[in-house]
């Protein structure tokens, strides 16, 4: 299809102002991605950071890792950095620095809404939805189920709705109503109406990806030059722990690096299991197949927009089943932001559980998952909301409580908390309640009372008289009203006719062609 090689203009307006809160379902905070205003913790001393870059540098040197995919091979052989023995990649530590240096520290990635722009690096923090669980729970339905585009559906208009979400990554949860050679065209075409936030494509063949980034220009009215001027999309690619890369996630890795897409890996190393038992060693094996990666999209094109990433955890050494949100992971985490501050990359975390329905044990893990990522410093917090089996079920009703979550860390985040002018201080507030009364119903008070704290739209601060002559109603049922009347009253952010139409079309001339292979 020709692409056209001037900007369309947009008749319908901005395409869904930041400053649009929804529908009035709950009372939530605005948009406005938090600045993590905390000096990162920071449990290595200087000798235990050098040793861990240390082993990772081993690892690349004495060891390697498998490149499964003869492009990278060849790609990583012209560089002359590297020693090859068929799939095998080791490189010298110099050699590796020097790669990861031309990487930036920060970037934006800018959607068809440039209001939603997000920045990853400094100080920035962004939390992103649940993606890519294969089945769903909810409290209606009351059984896990597969996933299907309506569910698919619903969890993208909460990603859209909740201000406190400023990322939507992969499918919230597979719609396995839709054939696997199309199920990428309905569901970005889904995201891209339904939402305008940031969006993110799987490295999962040529077709996937080249779609994606062509649905993702069409959406934004770009020409292929403004396209490529800077990121207006990511991807996040694993590698297959222990040491090894594979072929489709490399191919998209290098796609996306050649138009200087936002790029972002993340080994998933489960120590006792995929990685050493000791957090320090997996910590550092982590780092090693993610700095590989970073390096070769600096071969391909010097200065190309990366972000290193951490899925370190445990296992449950009973059963083998995999542990999320423990002090193992917290630990992991911040270690893993130190390496990341040393490496001068943006980093990637998650908020995560291993708990299968929304109760007590998934917010207490979600929580400490969350927490460490805010501690360790990190940019973009992958399924921040909505997860639930260690990534296998998303949930409606966990997506609503974890947003609680995150809009008390972005209140957390306010620098009015900590302001300390006359205001602040309030001397003469003291002054003029003394030892007597109380501070209720002075002015002081009264100028601030819409403001001071935090007002939750889903907690229940009532005594336990008061809530049970409210009828009782546990947090989850709140929530799965609380998600019931958000899509009740959805609206999808505006998008241009035109444009709307040629994305529309664009699915369905791929779709006439066969979409893309499921064997790759």
């Amino acid at each position: 299809m020709a692409r056209e090689t001037t900007r369309r203009k947009r008749s319908g307006g901005r395409a869904g102002s930041a400053e649009r809160r929804g529908s009035a379902a709950i009372e939530q905070m605005p948009w406005s991605p938090p600045i993590n205003t905390d000096r990162p913790t920071e449990p290595l001393d200087e000798a235990g950071v050098q040793a861990i870059h240390d082993g990772a540098m081993r690892i690349l040197e004495e060891i390697g890792i498998e490149f499964l995919n003869e492009e990278a091979i060849k790609i990583l052989r012209s560089s002359g950095g590297c020693t090859i023995d068929g799939e095998n990649v080791r490189m010298g530590r110099d050699f590796v620095m020097e790669m990861v240096a031309k990487a930036p520290s920060q970037w934006a990635i800018t959607p068809r809404n440039p209001e939603r722009q997000i920045t990853i690096g400094g100080r920035h923090l962004n939390f992103g939805n649940v993606s890519s669980p294969p089945s769903y729970w909810d409290m209606e339905i009351g059984k896990k189920v597969t996933g299907t585009r309506e569910m698919c559906q619903n969890l993208l208009k909460l990603s859209q709705y909740f201000n406190c979400i400023h990322f939507v990554g992969g499918y919230p949860v597979e719609p396995q109503d839709v054939h696997a050679s199309i199920r990428h065209l309905d569901v970005l075409y889904d995201k891209l109406t339904l939402t305008d936030k940031v969006a993110h494509a799987y490295c999962l063949g040529k077709e996937r990806v080249e779609d994606v980034m062509e649905m993702v220009r069409i959406a934004g009215g770009h020409t292929d030059e403004e396209f490529e001027a800077g990121p207006k999309m990511y991807t996040n690619i694993n590698s297959t722990s222990p040491l090894k890369h594979d072929y489709p996630m490399l191919d998209g890795w290098m796609r996306l690096a050649r138009r200087n897409q936002g790029l972002v890996v993340t080994p998933f190393t489960l120590a006792g299991a995929m990685a050493p038992v000791t957090m320090s060693g997996a910590v550092a094996q982590s780092l090693a197949e993610g700095l590989v990666a970073v390096v070769l999209a600096q071969i391909i094109r010097p200065g190309a927009c990366c972000a290193i990433g951490t899925f370190t955890s445990n296992v449950d050494m009973k059963s083998g089943a995999p542990a999320f949100g423990t002090p193992e992971y917290m630990r992991a985490t911040q270690m893993t932001g130190q390496l990341a501050r040393f490496y001068d990359l943006p980093m990637r975390a998650s908020g995560v559980c291993a708990a299968n329905v929304p109760d007590g044990q998934s917010m207490w893990e979600t929580s400490n998952s969350l927490w460490s990522a805010v501690q360790a410093g990190a940019h973009m917090v992958y399924h921040a909301a909505g997860w639930l089996e260690g990534g296998l079920i998303a949930s409606p009703e966990k997506f609503v409580m974890d947003c609680e979550i995150l809009q008390q860390i972005q209140r957390y985040m306010d620098p009015m908390l900590t302001a300390t002018g006359p205001d602040e201080i309030a001397v003469d507030a003291v002054k003029e309640v003394g030892d007597q009364g109380h501070f209720f119903g002075i002015q002081h008070t009264q100028d601030r009372y819409t403001t001071a704290f935090y007002q939750p739209y889903l907690s229940d601060w009532r005594n336990f008289e008061a809530w049970e002559a409210a009828g009782g109603i546990w947090t989850a049922q709140r929530a799965h009203q609380t998600y019931k009347d958000i899509i009740s009253s959805y609206e999808a952010p505006p998008m241009d006719e035109t444009i709307c139409e040629e994305l529309a079309a664009f699915v369905a001339r791929r779709k006439s062609e066969g979409g893309a292979p499921t064997d790759f």
